[in-house]
């Protein structure tokens, strides 16, 4: 976690609720991932209107102690350093068993070759990391809140 949000989150959401003459609100502000290239890599991914879903464990949720998403929610999507890039907005979420995401759902996660295996491949390795210090042990049945998201303001809406 990054101790406080970098001032472009601020400057985002007033840009955000100024245009749709709306009081200002704090939106929460994340990245994508771990490490920094992936989470940068998500980012762009998801500017170029390729990435439209992420896909943490149930498990993490409860770790954390973080409330699961709603369609509706509004989020800041920021680089690994916290600079705000956009908002996106929730538009379904599903708890899936990792092993019943299917192809379509892959797809809509964008990386890599947005196939099936390859998400399996990278997702697996990140829910090994996701859930290293907890209770919890990956699972080919564990849960997966599966977000779907689109993106309804950027920086060049300012």
């Amino acid at each position: 976690m990054r101790p406080a949000n970098h001032p472009s989150v601020i400057e985002l959401s007033k840009a955000y609720f100024e245009h749709h003459n709306q009081p200002l609100e704090m939106l929460p502000n994340w990245h994508f991932c771990d490490n920094e290239a992936d989470a940068n890599d998500c980012l762009d991914l998801v500017l170029a209107g390729v990435k439209k879903a992420t896909s943490p464990s149930l498990w993490w949720y409860k770790v954390n102690d973080i409330a699961l998403p709603q369609v509706g929610d509004l989020n800041i999507v920021t680089d690994w350093h916290g600079y705000a890039h956009c908002i996106v907005k929730t538009t379904k979420v599903t708890i899936v068993p990792f092993n019943l995401i299917d192809d379509t759902y892959a797809a809509l996660e964008g990386e890599g070759d947005k196939s099936l295996a390859y998400w399996r491949q990278v997702h697996w390795a990140y829910y090994q990391r996701e859930l290293a210090e907890t209770k919890y042990t990956p699972a080919h049945d564990m849960p997966i809140v599966c977000e779907e998201f689109e993106v309804v303001f950027t920086l060049e809406d300012k």
